[in-house]
């Protein structure tokens, strides 16, 4: 079905799956199709994926329907994360249309490296990457030494312990030390983290060994939660429960009223998303004082940080399955290599990520 406004708004069809029509955004001399929609809609959801085709009253809509589009005439380049709104877009303009003439039919349009390295040349408002994304799991709670309590305590409102605050100050003169040891003075700290009472308590522990100008930002992340197990949890139940999900599987097995491990997976792959536009646009950093020393910390669960990875590395279920949790307040940190690939092992020994329960091949992959 076409829209209802075809008259008067340019449209074209979704460069992946060729089914869907989108509106043009126009400009003074070109037109942008965003293709960017919804999953349900097709597999290939790409916002930052565009076509540019020439101001042409040729091409512009008729009362009999859309004119046709062939993705072979025109050049296309994918710039991640970004998408039509950013003003880093419309600067690679003009680039991406190749002439219908110079195009041989059934033969994708590309791109040489050379071409490439000049469109991000021109596009030098691309703001620094973060040095490093530190993950660190909440302090030792009540609920960590006392599992009665889930039967009388929302699981959201479980606190941490004297031992779990103490850790909690510690981790975050460690996050601290190990900035400090890149011996730069712009540095500064963002911080996301889970709304339950125990990671918001870790974080504020974590948070004495800042100044105020060294805190970037606190951003308070829903999708960063623990694994939901339910409501008011019975004790003798819940071990029934977890001695049938090493059974069933750790990554599927859904806990009754709860959640299994892959709709987490759910909601952190919308977080990452989040996560990775927040980078591309730069939201941690006013555009007057970018520095390449900006560090993220997100503080949440052990279940939740590992669904978190698994993500970010495309990990297999398998894989996930074979991972530890995380201990009380420790940390592992994706650091920021020269490719512009966040790997683990530029701050942890291959031993440190086996105890993990990383594979060597999941290590080999980091390097």
């Amino acid at each position: 079905m076409l829209p209802d406004n075809r008259m008067s708004t340019p449209i074209a069809r979704c460069s992946f799956c060729q089914d869907h029509w989108f509106g043009v955004v126009r400009t003074n001399e070109f037109r942008n199709v965003s293709v960017r929609h919804s999953v349900n809609k097709c597999n290939f959801r790409r916002s930052s994926n565009v076509y540019v085709i020439p101001n042409s009253s040729s091409l512009r809509p008729r009362a009999s329907g859309p004119p046709p589009f062939n993705p072979l005439q025109y050049q296309s380049y994918s710039v991640p994360s970004l998408n039509w709104r950013n003003k880093g877009v419309r600067k690679l303009e003009g680039y991406m249309y190749k002439k219908p003439e110079t195009v041989q039919r059934g033969k994708p349009a590309e791109f040489s490296e050379s071409t490439v390295a000049s469109l991000f040349s021109e596009h030098a408002g691309l703001p620094p990457r973060p040095r490093r994304i530190i993950l660190v799991r909440h302090g030792e709670s009540l609920g960590n030494v006392d599992e009665s309590a889930y039967t009388r305590i929302p699981d959201s409102k479980i606190c941490l312990t004297e031992k779990g605050w103490k850790q909690a100050v510690k981790c975050g003169k460690d996050i601290r030390e190990l900035i400090e040891g890149d011996q730069s003075d712009d540095w500064k700290a963002y911080f996301y983290v889970s709304p339950y009472k125990r990671t918001l308590q870790t974080l504020r522990g974590i948070g004495m060994a800042f100044e105020r100008e060294r805190i970037a930002g606190v951003r308070e992340e829903p999708r960063l939660r623990e694994q939901d197990f339910g409501n008011f949890q019975d004790r003798e139940r819940m071990r029934v429960e977890k001695a049938i999900r090493l059974r069933y599987g750790r990554f599927f097995y859904r806990f009754p009223n709860g959640e299994s491990a892959a709709d987490v997976y759910d909601r952190i792959t919308g977080f990452r998303e989040t996560l990775r536009a927040d980078i591309d646009v730069g939201r941690f950093q006013r555009p007057e004082s970018r520095s390449k020393n900006m560090n993220l910390v997100i503080v949440s669960h052990g279940l939740t940080l590992r669904v978190f990875l698994m993500r970010w590395y495309k990990w297999t279920v398998e894989q996930f399955e074979g991972l530890y949790n995380f201990g009380n307040t420790e940390m592992l940190v994706m650091e920021l290599g020269p490719g512009g690939r966040y790997s683990l092992t530029m701050h942890h020994s291959a031993d440190e990520l086996r105890a993990f329960g990383m594979t060597d091949d999941m290590i080999e992959d980091q390097e």
